[in-house]
């Protein structure tokens, strides 16, 4: 299973992580728990919304900023944040992804709320192979 670390010394304003998965599917799910754990609490937070998404981009890499920018979206959109996700995803170009997203509205009684990410950045951005997986960098502006 994929795991995150936030890396405090990488910015001051920002919210940097880096996030390794034994595959790409691992991965990119482990992105997105990432930053709905820089959003809230993942216990407080509900599984009662459910929502699939499918992206497209040219670019592996752009497919993880795209991904981790439409999470930023709903939160911002529709007050949703996703704990749970099952993330499928296809490396030829263009590349694909399928998800199938579970979590909460976004309710100050109820959910534990943290930072308020405004968009992923391309500073220090980096998706790469990394011993048998993949390994991300990755900045979020909050």
């Amino acid at each position: 299973m994929g795991r995150h670390v936030f890396l405090d010394s990488v910015a001051v304003a920002d919210c940097a992580m880096e996030v390794v998965g034994d595959d790409l599917d691992d991965l990119f799910a482990t992105a997105a728990r990432a930053v709905a754990e820089v959003m809230v609490d993942p216990a407080t937070a509900g599984r009662a919304h459910e929502r699939a998404v499918e992206l497209a981009a040219p670019s592996l890499d752009l497919l993880l900023y795209d991904w981790l920018s439409e999470l930023i979206y709903l939160k911002d959109s529709e007050q949703l944040v996703f704990p749970e996700v099952e993330v499928h995803v296809s490396g030829k170009a263009p590349c694909r992804l399928a998800a199938r997203l579970r979590g909460d509205v976004l309710d100050r009684e109820r959910v534990a709320l943290r930072a308020d990410p405004k968009a992923v950045t391309f500073h220090q951005f980096a998706l790469e192979p990394h011993e048998g997986g993949w390994r991300a960098r990755v900045v979020i502006d909050i």
